[in-house]
């Protein structure tokens, strides 16, 4: 079952329009409902964020609309990880994707693949 939670704006996740209208581009060509963020143990420097579509609403997810065709789904388990996190479009060269800007994140891996996690308030 999901949640349906207000955010605060040290909770939000916030999707700049780059990253959001690439999000719905790759909803369009791959299906899903939605996009399900999170983060799970992994790595050298202990978490990696997760970014997959979904064709159905996550257990236990909080559901955060950005519009009428995007609808993020975060692991609440993750929301502590994740909270103050902004989704950015990167393109380097010929490859794009979606890049996590998480306050949250200490230290990078030097594969930059997964990060140490800093203490806040809420953690």
């Amino acid at each position: 079952m999901s949640t349906v939670a207000t955010f605060d704006s040290k909770q939000a996740i916030a999707v700049t329009p780059e990253a959001a209208r690439y999000l719905k581009q790759q909803l369009g060509r791959n299906g899903g409902i939605g996009v399900r963020l999170g983060v799970r143990d992994s790595g050298c420097s202990g978490y990696k964020h997760l970014l997959e579509p979904v064709a159905e609403v996550p257990e236990g997810a909080i559901t955060q609309q950005i519009d009428d065709e995007l609808t993020l789904f975060v692991d609440a388990s993750s929301l502590p990880l994740l909270s103050g996190t902004t989704l950015r479009f990167v393109r380097e060269g010929l490859n794009e994707q979606i890049q996590f800007d998480n306050p949250r994140a200490g230290d990078y891996c030097g594969c930059g693949e997964s990060f140490t996690a800093d203490s806040g308030p809420n953690l």
